[in-house]
């Protein structure tokens, strides 16, 4: 079953490389998108099993949102078609970073997992030094490339180790145990942590985004940060003993980290730099939620795992269809747009509206199973929780009054508007984002 699939993207690699396809390779990933869709799926356990792979509704879910943003990611790069830049190895790329993800999200050995996880880094690094704005991309694409690989030796080490234990590494069985070894727990998990990533070792994400192009931008915000949810969620059945020991040290540093994250929002200049900061505050909550261990975590981290990566997506495409009108991210420049692309503002709204978790949207469903979660493993975290959630608001609102209102900046000759692309693309963010909230049963009902 999942079969088909795979090679339904190694058949589209050739289309890439053929003159005037690149609408067509989109068509083709709507296509997939919703064949995939009307799979069955059976909400208690895995399904659609074979030798090597499978999904349960975690995958399901995050497997869904990697085509998505793939699909969404070509209709953003419409840039680069115009100035027919490099634009089959851009669409190669694509199809090629879409496999791995696939592969990642629905393999059920250990090994395979790890090979996909760190095999998706790849396309992402030559988005990044390829299709990236300034020089410093190298610098950013080493950022990506060494705090990944440091933690993710480790992380190989401890599947071997699990292995020669057990002599086999199917997810699945691997729930009977339970490993209390110090060294297997920290190897296990920090690769893990610093994809999330967790605060302290985030600093590869800001970089990366800024130098990123928008498509760039968008799988890292829209998949490559999810990909440490998944695997944690899926590493932390074989450690849960040492979990009730030691999850206090990354809940700790992670509600602490967002709630200063959120304060650094504040002081950005750079827009995009601003949303990736947003994004570490929101994936501190997931870690948090998962580092609980309760059934409310798990839901919620997965919940906002997949409402983040719709919202903040968005919002990368929107400061890109911004960067493409002025040539400059810096707020300084982007002021008072509502008077440049009034029916822009809209959008801004909208998804900034869904970023600081305002109903309907996913984000507020998660946001209060993970409070929820949080609250009782220890009505502490109340405190840090409060102060993330209110300054959540706060930079999703200074971003929006900062580029919306104010004067506008001379330079730019009087207004021009979005094209039906862009809003279309926008649509395409926010309409799943909120309307996802009606079928929040199939999420809510897990083991």
């Amino acid at each position: 079953m999942m079969m088909k699939f795979l090679f339904m993207m190694f058949f589209m690699i050739p289309l890439c490389f053929n003159l005037n396809m690149y609408w067509m390779v989109q068509m083709m990933m709507f296509l997939m998108m919703f064949m995939f869709m009307n799979m069955t799926l059976n909400i208690e356990s895995y399904c659609n099993l074979s030798y090597m792979y499978s999904f349960d509704i975690l995958s399901y879910g995050l497997i869904l949102l990697s085509i998505w943003i793939c699909i969404l990611m070509i209709m953003a790069s419409e840039n680069l078609y115009k100035m027919n830049y490099y634009i089959n190895l851009f669409l190669f790329n694509m199809v090629f970073l879409l496999i791995m993800l696939f592969m990642t999200f629905s393999v059920m050995n250990l090994f395979m997992f790890y090979l996909f996880f760190e095999g998706s880094l790849i396309p992402t690094l030559m988005l990044i030094i390829g299709w990236g704005y300034q020089p410093e991309r190298i610098q950013a694409g080493l950022y990506l490339l060494f705090y990944t690989l440091f933690v993710s030796l480790p992380l190989l080490l401890g599947i071997f180790f699990i292995f020669n234990k057990m002599d086999y590494m199917m997810i699945y069985f691997l729930k009977f145990f339970n490993f209390d070894m110090y060294l297997l727990y920290f190897s296990m998990i920090m690769a893990f942590l610093v994809k999330m990533p967790m605060y302290f070792v985030h600093l590869w994400l800001p970089k990366a985004h800024v130098e990123a192009p928008v498509s760039g931008s968008m799988i890292l915000a829209g998949i490559m940060l999810k990909l440490g949810g998944y695997g944690l969620i899926r590493v932390m059945i074989l450690i849960q003993e040492l979990g009730l020991k030691f999850n206090i040290i990354w809940i700790s540093i992670s509600l602490v980290g967002g709630f200063y994250v959120s304060l650094k929002c504040f002081c950005q200049v750079d827009i995009k730099s601003l949303i990736a900061y947003s994004s570490v505050a929101h994936m501190s909550m997931v870690i948090g939620g998962i580092m609980t261990m309760n059934y409310w975590g798990f839901i919620g981290s997965y919940i906002l795992m997949i409402g983040h990566g719709l919202c903040s997506s968005g919002m990368f495409c929107l400061a890109n269809i911004n960067y493409e009108r002025l040539h400059s991210r810096s707020l300084y420049i982007n002021k008072g747009m509502m008077n440049f692309m009034p029916s822009m503002s809209l959008w801004w709204f909208l998804i900034l509206s869904s970023n600081m978790s305002a109903p309907p949207s996913l984000n507020l469903m998660g946001e209060i199973s993970l409070i929820n979660s949080l609250m009782s493993w220890s009505w502490v975290s109340m405190l840090m929780l409060m102060l993330i959630s209110f300054f959540s608001a706060g930079y999703s609102l200074y971003l929006y009054s900062y580029t919306q209102h104010g004067k506008f900046y001379s330079g730019i000759y009087s207004f021009y508007t979005g094209v039906s692309r862009e809003y279309l693309l926008l649509m395409l963010h926010w309409l799943p984002l909120n309307i996802l909230v009606l079928k929040i049963d199939y999420v809510m009902i897990w083991f």
